[in-house]
């Protein structure tokens, strides 16, 4: 059962998502709150799997805010923004503050079904815009020329970065390698170090920028 809180300014809304969200036997709706402060304490209250964190919320804390918070408090919550928003930007300020994934507010029910179950198995959650705007990214970065320190990983550490972006734990990468969960560890950080990256999703979205994840460039 994926214990799930949501955080969104609107009632009608909230109300919906939750009906939504209860018709489904592997959810449950365990808490709701209209704004980021509220929704920092229903987390540390109600311990939920997932947040569904709305990015806007006007009055109180808004979303990008309360991640960071949540993050910090609760390092083990994943956070699935819910935006309006289909920018680059927000869809990076959300993965540097640490959520699990972005959605978009107009996106189909199964799809946001999809994205909260991928959450809250360890995996990052991407909106289909989103990836294709990456891979873009990437491919006019290739043509130009550039180059930025992905040339500084070993052929192991790109192993590692795959794998991970893939959604397998450290533990799986390790019987994968044939090395020790600790040698993973090392090679996680290290990447982390010289990507200058915090979080899984934010070496996720450097994987999905990289063509890493089997997309053909």
């Amino acid at each position: 059962m994926i214990k799930i809180l949501l955080c969104d300014d609107h009632a009608v809304v909230r109300m919906g998502l939750k009906m939504l969200l209860n018709n489904h036997k592997d959810m449950q709706v365990v808490g709701e709150a209209s704004e980021g402060n509220e929704g920092i304490q229903q987390s540390l209250d109600l311990k939920p799997d997932v947040v569904v964190m709305d990015l806007s919320m006007p009055h109180g804390k808004d979303g990008l805010s309360a991640t960071s918070e949540l993050k910090k408090l609760m390092p083990d919550v994943e956070i699935l923004i819910l935006t309006m928003h289909d920018d680059e930007e927000y869809l990076f300020r959300a993965i540097q503050a640490g959520a699990s994934g972005c959605i978009l507010k107009s996106a189909p029910h199964d799809e946001l079904l999809a994205a909260i179950r991928s959450v809250a198995g360890g995996n990052a959650y991407l909106h289909p815009s989103a990836t294709k705007r990456l891979m873009e990214e990437y491919i006019g970065s290739v043509k130009q020329g550039n180059t930025d320190t992905f040339n500084l990983l070993s052929d192991r550490e790109k192993e590692v970065l795959t794998l991970i972006a893939k959604g397998f734990s450290n533990k799986e990468i390790a019987v994968q390698l044939v090395i020790s969960v600790k040698t993973v560890e090392t090679h996680k950080g290290n990447l982390m170090e010289k990507l200058q990256m915090r979080t899984r999703p934010e070496l996720v979205a450097y994987a999905l920028k990289k063509g890493l994840l089997g997309y053909g460039i």
